[in-house]
């Protein structure tokens, strides 16, 4: 009994001693940056290993500035962001960066007024006010002139905002540095601005979060961050003049006229974008790879994942909230990614 106890102890050991083994030699892949995308992000990397069971991602959600941060300095294999880089943050780099779109998603004006009864909404000019401290209360005039049938309440409004570098930020910020000058001439457009005022909060969870706990709070988060806590969401004047709310469909008519015009490099703008159905705070996110890999192994996961993303992976965002990219776009980022080069290339 006592031998056939210690067999099956030792055979339990050897399985446990492979598997660990297994583990140890599967290829990490580390990432790093926008929270906007992280909740599809988490389905893909998930998703993917299954299909690729020799690899892992492992992908922080540190906000925009923070994986642009890390790409640059070589700190992880892949940034995300949803704000394209500068000229000075290519220039900056090590090497040259490549941007690849990965799907379509929407900055969202979301609050916390309890018993409104109907949706509260908003404007781009009215919002920039409201950040610019010159907005207080929920009753002002100007709020109320945009909402006749609600009754708004004499309430300070509570300013939230991301308190980290941040693409959800840039897309907020480059929208209403579009609708309001005064808001381009003292803050201006960035992953991080000097606030006026407000409460930071540390990612949308973050943000999503200040507002569920703060009576008479406004914030900006990310549709699927809205949606999964049940966040009222203030329909937005577009460009055209009419009311929009954030939407697959309302996204994907921002994102129609970017397809036809997008540049080489994939750096585009679409907030405030012309259409009768555009959302005005839409935007495409991305991947951040360098052309010239490093490490081959890691390269050639990492085109497979691309690859994968684009076509497959595409089927994924919407049961999530974001929009996939636009056939052109899908078409233009695969022969950019006949660009990327591995060591072993001569």
């Amino acid at each position: 009994m006592r031998t056939k106890t210690r067999i099956i102890t030792l055979l339990a050991a050897f399985i446990l001693l492979a598997g660990s083994r297994l583990t140890a030699s599967q290829l990490l892949v580390n990432g790093a940056g926008a929270t906007f995308p992280a909740p599809l992000y988490n389905r893909w990397f998930n998703t993917f290993a299954r299909i690729d069971t020799g690899v892992t991602f492992n992908y922080q959600p540190i906000g925009s500035g923070g994986g642009i941060a890390r790409i640059t300095m070589g700190m992880v294999d892949f940034g995300a962001s949803d704000a394209p880089l500068s000229d000075q943050q290519l220039a900056a780099a090590p090497g040259k960066i490549l941007h690849f779109p990965t799907v379509l998603g929407a900055d969202v004006i979301a609050y916390n007024v309890p018993r409104l009864g109907q949706p509260l909404r908003l404007t781009g000019p009215v919002v920039a006010e409201i950040y610019l401290g010159k907005i207080t209360k929920w009753n002002d005039q100007a709020i109320a002139e945009l909402n006749p049938a609600v009754n708004l309440p004499d309430s300070p409004i509570i300013v939230c905002h991301r308190s980290d570098g941040s693409g959800t930020t840039y897309i907020f910020t480059d929208y209403l540095s579009k609708v309001s000058p005064e808001w381009k001439n003292k803050v201006g457009v960035g992953t991080s601005v000097s606030w006026p005022l407000g409460l930071g909060g540390n990612g949308n969870q973050g943000v999503t979060e200040l507002l569920k706990q703060t009576v008479g709070a406004i914030g900006y988060v990310e549709l699927v961050y809205a949606l999964n806590n049940k966040l009222p969401v203030a329909p937005i004047k577009n460009h055209e003049g009419h009311w929009v709310e954030a939407s697959i469909r309302t996204v994907t008519a921002a994102a129609a006229n970017a397809a036809a015009n997008m540049p080489a490099d994939f750096r585009i703008s679409i907030t405030d974008a012309p259409g009768a159905d555009s959302y005005p705070m839409s935007s495409f996110t991305y991947l951040l790879i360098y052309q010239q890999q490093t490490d081959a192994a890691k390269g050639k996961a990492l085109l497979g994942f691309i690859q994968w993303m684009l076509h497959e992976g595409q089927t994924l965002a919407v049961p999530l909230s974001y929009a996939p990219l636009p056939g052109q776009v899908v078409a233009a980022e695969e022969t950019q990614l006949k660009s990327v080069a591995l060591p072993t290339d001569k």
